[in-house]
C-alpha cells in the first residue's frame, strides 16, 4: 500500500527538514498533481508520499551556474560591450520621442475607433472594420507601450512607467499578475518546465515537451492558432486565480502589496473596464446586446491572436532549447547563457516589423536586457552576435517573421506528436 503523509506534515517537513522557503512550500502544496486525497481515506487531509517527492524534485529551486569561467565571461563581457556601445555613442537607455510618438499611435488605434462606434454608430461593415481596428491597437498599446513600462524601460521616471504599465487595464487585464508571471517568473526560468508559466499546460496546445502528450494535441499546428485568440480574454478571468495563487505563494507581498487589497482593486478595474467597453455603447448607441457582445470578442480575439503569436515565434521554435529542472535544481549554464539557448530572434531587418511589435521580433536582446527600451535592440544585437561567436554560443535567429512562423508550426507538429 503507497505510504501517505498528512499536508501538515508535509508542510513541516518541506519547511523544516528540506530547508524550503515558504514561498515555494506554498507552491508545491497546491500543485494539481499532489491529488489531495479525501479526509475518509486516511482520516485526515493527506497525499501520497511518492506524489509529494516527485512534485519536490519538479518544483525545487532552480539555481543558475555561476562556476564555469568561459561561460560566466560571456555575461560579464557582453553587459561591457553593451555599456560601451550607450556610453560612445551617448545614448539613453530608456524611450526618444520616436518612441513617445509611436506610444500616441498605439493607443489612439485602439481609442479612436472606440470613440467613433459609439458617437457615428456606423453600419455593419465599418463597425467590424473598426472593432478590428482596435484589436490592433490593443495588441500593439500591449507590445510597444505596455511591456518596455512594465520592465522599467520606457522611462527613468517610476512613475511614468506605473502609468504606461497602467495601460494594461485597457485591455481588461491585471499589471501586478502580468509582471509576476512575466517579468519574474518567465524572464527568470525562460522555457524551464514547471517554472516558466508561458509554456505550461494551455489546455488543447502543448508547447513544452515535459507537458504530458494526449490526442488532442495530434492536429495543434492547425487548431492552436484559434485558441491563441482567446489570450486575452482567458486572461481577463485568470487573473483571479492566479492572483489566488500568487498569495498563496508570497509572490503578491514580494511586490510590496497587501493581497486583499490588490484583490478589491482588480475587481474595481475590471468592473470600471466592462462597464465602458460594453456598457456604454449599450447605452449611448444604437448596437444590440448581441452585436456588442460579438464585436467585444472580435477584438479580444484579433488582439490575443496577434499577441500569442508574437510571443510564441520567440520560444517555441526550432532551435529555442526546452529544459527539464534537474532533480538538485542546478542548471547546467547560467543565466546569461540560458537565456541565448532557449530564445530566438526573427525578421531582424524589417523596420516595419520592429516598428509594429514593439521589438518583441529581438527578443534574445529583450531577455538579456530587459531594462531597456526596445528601440535599441536591432542595434544590441550585432553586438549580442559578435560577442557569443567569440564564446562558441549559438545565436537563434529567423530571417522572416514568416520564416519563424514556419518554424513555429513545425515545432507545434513535433510537440504534438512526439
Amino acid at each position: 500500500m503507497r505510504e501517505t503523509i498528512t499536508l501538515k506534515d508535509a508542510h513541516n517537513y518541506m519547511l523544516n527538514e528540506l530547508g524550503m522557503d515558504m514561498g515555494l512550500v506554498t507552491d508545491i502544496l497546491i500543485d494539481d498533481r499532489l491529488k489531495i486525497l479525501p479526509e475518509q481515506f486516511c482520516g485526515k487531509v493527506c497525499v501520497h508520499k511518492d506524489n509529494l517527492e516527485e512534485v519536490i524534485k519538479r518544483k525545487k529551486m532552480i539555481k543558475f551556474n555561476t562556476k564555469n569561467r568561459s561561460k560566466d565571461n560571456f555575461s560579464t563581457t557582453l553587459r561591457k560591450n553593451i555599456l560601451n556601445y550607450f556610453k560612445e555613442n551617448d545614448l539613453s537607455t530608456t524611450a526618444n520621442m520616436g518612441m513617445i510618438f509611436k506610444t500616441i499611435v498605439m493607443i489612439s488605434i485602439y481609442v479612436v475607433p472606440f470613440i467613433l462606434l459609439v458617437t457615428l454608430n456606423p453600419n455593419m461593415w465599418v463597425s467590424i472594420g473598426l472593432v478590428i481596428l482596435m484589436g490592433l491597437g490593443i495588441a500593439g498599446t500591449g507590445m510597444c507601450v505596455m511591456h518596455d513600462a512594465v520592465h522599467g524601460a520606457y522611462s527613468k521616471k517610476k512613475w511614468v512607467n506605473k502609468i504606461l504599465g497602467g495601460t494594461l487595464y485597457l485591455l481588461g487585464c491585471n499589471t501586478l499578475n502580468w509582471k509576476i508571471q512575466h517579468n519574474i517568473l518567465h524572464h527568470t526560468y525562460t522555457n524551464i518546465s514547471e517554472h516558466d508559466e508561458d509554456v505550461d499546460t494551455k489546455g488543447p496546445i502543448r508547447l513544452h515537451k515535459d507537458v504530458p502528450l494526449k490526442k488532442i494535441h495530434k492536429y495543434q499546428y492547425v487548431h492552436a492558432f484559434f485558441f491563441y485568440g482567446l489570450m486575452t480574454l482567458s486572461k481577463m478571468y485568470n487573473d483571479f486565480p492566479q492572483l489566488i495563487k500568487y498569495n498563496k505563494m508570497g509572490l503578491t507581498k514580494k511586490q510590496k502589496v497587501k493581497p486583499k487589497q490588490e484583490l478589491i482593486k482588480m475587481i474595481i478595474r475590471k468592473i470600471a473596464y466592462l462597464s465602458i467597453v460594453i456598457g456604454l455603447p449599450l447605452i449611448v448607441s444604437d448596437y444590440t446586446i448581441l452585436e456588442v457582445i460579438v464585436g467585444f470578442l472580435l477584438m479580444h480575439w484579433v488582439a490575443g491572436f496577434i499577441l500569442s503569436v508574437i510571443f510564441q515565434l520567440a520560444h517555441v521554435v526550432e532551435g529555442a532549447q526546452q529544459t527539464t529542472p534537474p532533480e538538485d535544481g542546478n542548471m547546467e549554464n547560467e543565466f546569461a547563457v540560458h537565456q541565448l539557448l532557449t530564445t530566438s530572434d526573427f525578421g531582424r531587418d524589417s523596420k516595419l516589423l520592429s516598428w509594429l511589435v514593439g521589438g518583441l521580433n529581438f527578443q534574445i536582446e529583450h531577455h538579456l536586457f530587459p531594462h531597456i527600451c526596445h528601440i535599441h535592440y536591432k542595434k544590441l544585437s550585432y553586438i549580442v552576435e559578435e560577442t557569443a561567436k567569440q564564446y562558441n554560443l549559438p545565436y537563434n535567429t529567423k530571417k522572416t517573421f514568416f520564416s519563424a512562423l514556419n518554424s513555429h508550426i513545425k515545432q507545434l507538429k513535433i510537440l504534438g506528436n512526439t
